[in-house]
């Protein structure tokens, strides 16, 4: 695994030492806006963006109308490996709806779901993935599909953990995300993971309203049913929201610039690219999962999360990566407590 060059403390120590003196001002001393993540550069220049920004009188402080941040959600917010998790989802309501199409034992990709070869399954052809996306995610209304994500999401466990995946979320991130708005911020989920998926949960597990999520959509339509009326979802995509996806439905859905932008992966590159090209402060991050004992450790080679142009352009581009190893003295805390 390749790892970015990382800078010596020693290097830096004007820098944090500005920092700490910002934030003791403040009075943030007593009370640390960010505690899993280690005392190491990615802390001190996350505070020290905040606070310049902030702060009335710098040269650099941002009206709050302009404090948007947005957030890749698998491998930034929450665990991506060994598969995304909205697959899990999928290969369920497969099992679920398979005695409606008993065609389905014979038919690909739907027969390798059946037998639990979900890695064949959804990344054996090149369009297994949207055939399996959408068998599973059209064909009712938004209402009926967001209840049936509700209730998959209120039970549904890791694979190798064993734990909820709603405890499969990045601690340090989740402060970060509190810390932001504590300060003004917006923050804004910008996924390829489903609209309608994650639209359920986000607010509860991340503090994000549903109309702060962006992701991919499939096509609906407005229609009437028992003389009700009601949004139904097609069988056919309407809009992929990965790479250069990201910042068309940014712009699209946010109608501003963010100033911050958070990936983890080759899928988030331009987005962190148009975030951090804009005029004034900006500040663009990635997270690097090389932490094989606590999470996952993975970068270039990895089908799921692939890091690595990224990654060799994050020094040029000005860009922090965040090193799970190395900063997050913690990465997922148990819901009674345990620290991990």
């Amino acid at each position: 695994m390749t790892s970015p060059v990382r800078v010596p403390v020693q290097a830096v120590l004007p820098l944090m030492a500005a920092a700490i003196l910002l934030v003791s001002t403040l009075g943030w001393a007593q009370s640390d806006p960010l505690p899993s993540w280690n005392e190491t550069l990615p802390k001190f220049q996350l505070i020290d963006f905040v606070v310049t920004v902030t702060s009335e009188g710098s040269p650099e402080y941002l009206a709050v109308e302009q404090r948007i941040a947005v957030f890749d959600n698998d491998g930034t917010l929450w665990a991506e490996q060994p598969l995304y998790f909205q697959v899990y989802f999928i290969a369920d309501r497969i099992r679920a709806l398979a005695s409606l199409h008993p065609q389905w034992q014979r038919q690909e990709p739907f027969a390798s779901v059946l037998r639990g070869e979900l890695h064949q399954a959804f990344f054996g052809e090149a369009d297994h993935f949207r055939k399996l996306l959408l068998a599973t995610h059209g064909g009712m209304s938004e209402a009926e599909f967001q209840q049936q994500v509700s209730d998959w999401i209120a039970t549904a466990r890791h694979p190798q953990s064993g734990k909820l995946l709603t405890e499969m979320v990045y601690r340090p991130m989740v402060e970060l995300l509190d810390y932001l708005r504590a300060n003004g911020f917006k923050t804004f989920i910008v996924s390829g993971g489903g609209l309608q998926f994650m639209r359920p949960w986000s607010e509860q597990v991340y503090g994000i309203p549903p109309e702060q999520v962006i992701g991919t959509t499939v096509k609906t339509s407005y229609e009437q049913r028992q003389g009700r009326p009601v949004i139904r979802r097609q069988q056919q995509l309407d809009f992929f929201n990965d790479k250069a996806g990201k910042p068309l439905a940014i712009n699209h859905h946010i109608g501003r610039r963010p100033v911050m932008a958070f990936g983890n992966s080759d899928g988030d590159f331009q987005m962190l690219e148009w975030v951090t090209s804009g005029q004034g402060p900006r500040l663009g991050l990635l997270v690097h999962h090389t932490d094989g004992k606590r999470e996952y450790a993975y970068d270039r080679d990895s089908e799921i999360g692939r890091l690595s142009q990224a990654l060799d352009e994050a020094a040029k581009r000005n860009w922090q990566v965040v090193d799970i190893k190395e900063d997050w003295n913690r990465v997922f805390v148990d819901p009674r407590g345990q620290e991990q």
